[in-house]
């Protein structure tokens, strides 16, 4: 009996250990999935800052035939990363449809194609929102934005410093230095609102093949193209897509770089920092927020009341917190609004906060009845979206609460009175007039 306790716990002890906390947002288990084991080594740098972070990843062979994301109907992992550009078919039960289950699920996911990405890889891309250059031999291509070296060659070398302004997404921490990418390009559709271009191609930049001259214009030019791009989803799964693998890599991270035609040559490129600090915001190290004792009363009250009365003075607060990778902070801003909502909002007003995480406001319930929710609605760039909502109905006066005397029938309680005054007046005089 010993025995098989012995057995379960060492068994069931790292899935308690790592499992998935809604407490604490940031992912633990992450499957890695590989073309060749020795992407392992060449990637290390990438690979130990995740583990540094306390991320247990798990390595495999994309074409495994064991592998799987999900067991008796659990999900072993909470992420993903597919640095397997080529392959055309994973092993076990891992397909496409797996994988944006997988996502749908709430999951998170980092793609690095390269210029022989498969099939498989370019539809995976395409449902997230990303659209990969048609042309399988095509590769970025810039002759003034390029990486300066020994050998220049076909100006594929890119050094990009055309990156997204956003604290949250890529950290406070200013990059100085351009990121080194050697890969292909792809365009995002500008209607979707959650695909972000994170570093883009400079204006000179064009996709085509490099061994080869053109003969009609590229159908991928100038800034339109992407070259690293992530998507938060509605569920606020993020998804980090890259068309270069070789970015991940420990060469790209300890390699010096120099922009064409610029003098300054810098001892070390952007990649680690840029590479680190988008994994922080991907994982939910960074951008992630909670919100938690949503309350609302009556002015001079504290607790929460059944049914509302139509012109009641009501309080509502809320209390709004950041992940910030080992510690929930308060998240500070001053454009949270709360919506009372019938059908269409009949208050839209702008939280007060304290600073501490604490968001509060005080309005006057409209002069309408019915069935209304208190709203909250927060989405701004690069963090998780907040959906609050309590549905609360709101009545009329009864019939005793109304006001004996109504200031604003006062002109007819006044034509009243004088009328029934001019009718005795009227009455006195035709009876004793002679």
């Amino acid at each position: 009996m010993l025995k098989l306790l012995l057995t379960f716990v060492t068994l069931t002890l790292p899935f308690l250990v790592h499992s998935f906390s809604p407490d604490h947002p940031t992912d633990r288990r992450v499957l890695v999935l590989l073309d060749d084991l020795a992407v392992k080594s060449s990637h290390s740098l990438f690979f130990k800052t995740l583990q540094s972070r306390g991320f247990d990843l798990d390595f495999k062979l994309a074409d495994d035939p064991k592998i799987g994301l999900q067991r008796y109907g659990q999900y072993n992992y909470d992420a993903l990363i597919l640095f397997s550009p080529t392959v055309d078919r994973f092993g076990g039960s891992i397909d496409l449809a797996a994988i944006l289950d997988f996502v749908d699920s709430g999951h998170d996911l980092i793609i690095a194609a390269d210029t022989n990405a498969s099939d498989l890889i370019r539809q995976i891309s395409v449902e997230c929102g990303v659209d990969f250059d048609e042309d399988p031999s095509a590769m970025v291509i810039d002759h003034t934005s390029y990486a300066v070296s020994d050998n220049e060659g076909d100006h594929t070398l890119i050094a990009s410093d055309n990156f997204i302004t956003s604290d949250v997404i890529l950290g406070n921490k200013k990059i100085e230095a351009p990121v080194l990418f050697k890969g292909i390009g792809h365009t995002i559709n500008p209607e979707n609102s959650l695909v972000l271009k994170v570093l883009s191609a400079s204006p000179s930049a064009y996709s085509a093949n490099p061994k080869s001259k053109l003969s009609s214009p590229p159908s991928l030019t100038g800034s339109s193209i992407s070259l690293v791009s992530v998507v938060q989803a509605r569920n606020n799964a993020r998804v980090l897509i890259s068309g270069s693998l070789s970015m991940f890599s420990d060469r790209f991270f300890r390699s010096k770089v120099q922009k064409a035609g610029r003098p300054d040559k810098r001892e070390k490129s952007a990649n680690e920092q840029f590479v680190t600090e988008l994994s922080k915001w991907v994982f939910h190290e960074r951008g992630h927020l909670k919100a938690v004792n949503v309350r609302h009363h009556k002015v001079g009250e504290t607790d929460e009341p059944a049914i509302y009365r139509i012109n009641d003075d009501v309080e509502y607060s809320v209390e709004i917190y950041e992940w910030h990778g080992k510690s929930w902070e308060p998240y500070v801003a001053d454009d949270v609004q709360v919506q009372f909502y019938m059908m269409s909002p009949y208050v839209l007003k702008t939280l007060s906060t304290d600073k501490k995480g604490h968001y509060f406001t005080a309005f006057k319930v409209p002069d309408i009845y019915g069935v209304f929710q208190f709203k909250v609605e927060y989405n701004r760039l690069g963090y998780t979206s907040v959906a609050l909502s309590k549905q609360i109905p709101v009545r009329p006066f009864r019939h005793n609460e109304y006001e004996r005397f109504i200031p604003a029938a006062y002109p007819y309680y006044g034509a009243t009175f004088t009328m029934m005054a001019g009718f005795f007046v009227f009455t006195a005089v035709h009876l004793y007039n002679k």
